[in-house]
């Protein structure tokens, strides 16, 4: 998957928004006002997804393209290196899975209130 399917992947997304808070070259995704994607624009040669802690440890164990996240909490985040074996399918599966994580972490009226948006 290339970075502009990435970005199209998680903009479709209820509530996701994007912005580059920590420079030029780190786009971030989020929900609500909560990261859950991270990436550098420049190379695409990782991805940062927040991870259940349990099941972060299970990927970081079968995929050798899983490792604790970089520059992030090394118990609720895995870097994902792009090109080394990753699929479709699998990056797709760990975006959905920090983007609910992320979601499900928001207040109930904020949750509420993506629901309301006009999608």
């Amino acid at each position: 998957m290339n970075i502009e399917d990435l970005r199209d992947y998680c903009l479709l997304k209820l509530g996701v928004t994007e912005d580059m808070p920590f420079g030029e070259s780190t786009l971030v995704f989020r929900v609500g006002s909560k990261i859950f994607l991270l990436t550098d624009v420049n190379t695409y040669a990782s991805v940062n997804l927040k991870c259940d802690p349990e099941r972060a440890t299970q990927l970081r164990d079968e995929f050798d393209y899983v490792l604790p996240g970089f520059h992030m909490n090394k118990k609720h985040w895995n870097t994902v290196i792009i090109g080394t074996g990753v699929t479709d399918r699998q990056l797709k599966e760990w975006v959905d899975h920090s983007y609910d994580l992320v979601l499900a972490s928001l207040p109930k009226a904020q949750r509420a209130a993506l629901e309301q948006e006009p999608g």
